[in-house]
């Protein structure tokens, strides 16, 4: 019996960290790039075709930011593990991060493979898999 693998997707409207966390979660045993968004409304449409099992959120990004976004995520995917990501540590209330729904927040400069399944490891749903695409 193999290991369930993972879905994950990424929010962001920086195009070369999308670039980078693609390579990051196809380098990560266990983990597939199921898609990835530019922003919040982009990012509800990508979910509901790809139905992911973890999201990657960039905090800041123009019109609906991060909280919001993963607030809407949540919402409509709640077996989703959200984590929030940002290139500055996470300034304001701590409670924002789990008032967003989201279950950590990572410095996208951490974004790595053993980062990558230790927050699977902590927060992630278990026993359940999805296929490649």
């Amino acid at each position: 019996m193999h290991a369930p693998t993972v879905g994950v997707m990424t929010v962001d409207d920086q195009p070369a960290f999308r670039e980078v966390a693609r390579e990051v979660i196809e380098a990560t045993g266990g983990f597939v790039h199921l898609g990835e968004a530019s922003c919040a409304e982009e990012a509800l449409a990508v979910a509901g075709q790809v139905d992911p099992d973890l999201v990657f959120v960039d905090v800041r990004m123009p019109g609906i930011d991060g909280l919001e976004t993963a607030r809407r995520l949540k919402a409509s995917h709640p077996a989703a593990t959200i984590v929030l990501i940002s290139t500055e540590g996470f300034e304001g209330d701590p409670s924002g991060v789990e008032s967003s729904g989201a279950a950590a927040f990572l410095r996208k400069e951490d974004f790595r493979p053993s980062v990558l399944q230790r927050l699977w490891d902590e927060h992630g749903r278990r026993g359940r898999s999805v296929s490649p695409a």
